[in-house]
């Protein structure tokens, strides 16, 4: 019933954790997906001190999180795909609510609320991190509101080519919902049923400096698609220039003047900007 993808690379010490997460649901019917990107530390050793045969482990050279996510969702054979980052687990109802309220609400994707947990003690979301329900694509444009770790969707939104883009090295997500939330509505089952953990030093957002550049990549890609109302194209593009501006100037100040006009060149000139000498 539901396909579980949980991608991993050099993250052993977490692991055991997030797969037990996924056995322990009350709801029975799915199948676990453990996509090694690469891994060099003890992951094969943790995946095979499970003995249940619904975990199915897979290796890959270390292409990143996009392509061991789109690896794990080819493999599947659920109707529902459910997402869920190593260093992450879930509460035992989890799946079990989840799918109950997709059903009654007749969504085809949906996210639960979460739990934040960084170095080891729980903090609290600011409100722009407050996650929106339904039609949340506008409000969706700033930072990235869907959690991989709290998804659940149809399998038949990947047969649509709804996966991520393996260009991006950060901010796939954002990327991913963005694009989904342009034809669907995106449900929010208002329990925290995910434990999201944070504060180590191998996360991809603290390695990065700059993710805004991927999200305007992002924004400029959304902005070739047709099926856009004017409403939604008009605060796309008006997030895009804004985003493009900060990147803009940030990297003036820096001395970064070559990287400036690549950016300008992106944006065609629209950038309200002086130009760079």
């Amino acid at each position: 019933m539901i396909s579980v993808i949980i991608p991993t690379y050099n993250r052993a010490f977490f692991l055991k954790r997030a797969i037990t997460s996924v056995l322990a649901q009350s709801f029975r019917e799915v199948e676990l997906i453990v996509v090694d990107d690469g891994s060099g530390d003890n992951t094969l050793e943790i995946v095979q001190s499970f003995t249940d045969k619904r975990l199915i482990y897979y290796y890959q050279e270390n292409k990143g999180v996009s392509a061991a996510r789109n690896f794990g969702i080819t493999m599947a054979s659920g109707q529902y795909i459910a997402l869920l980052d190593s260093d992450d687990y879930w509460l035992p109802k989890k799946l079990e609510f989840q799918i109950k309220f997709m059903r009654e609400g007749g969504f085809r994707i949906s996210q639960t609320n979460e739990s934040w947990i960084r170095n080891g003690r729980r903090v609290n979301p600011r409100n722009k991190h407050q996650k929106p329900s339904g039609w949340i694509f506008e409000k969706s444009l700033e930072l990235c509101l869907v959690s991989p770790s709290c998804v659940v969707m149809e399998s038949e939104l990947v047969h649509q080519g709804y996966i991520f883009n393996e260009n991006l090295i950060a901010c796939e997500d954002y990327d991913l919902w963005l694009r989904i939330s342009l034809k669907y509505p995106i449900g929010l089952l208002p329990l925290e049923l995910t434990v999201k953990t944070g504060g180590h030093a191998d996360q991809l957002s603290r390695k990065i400096i700059g993710l805004d550049l991927f999200r305007i990549y992002s924004l400029l890609g959304l902005e070739k698609k047709n099926h856009m109302t004017p409403d939604k194209r008009s605060k796309l593009q008006e997030v895009l220039l804004r985003k493009a501006g900060i990147y803009f100037r940030g990297c003036i100040k820096r001395g970064r003047l070559e990287e400036a006009s690549r950016i300008r060149d992106l944006l065609e000139g629209r950038l309200a900007v002086e130009p760079v000498n």
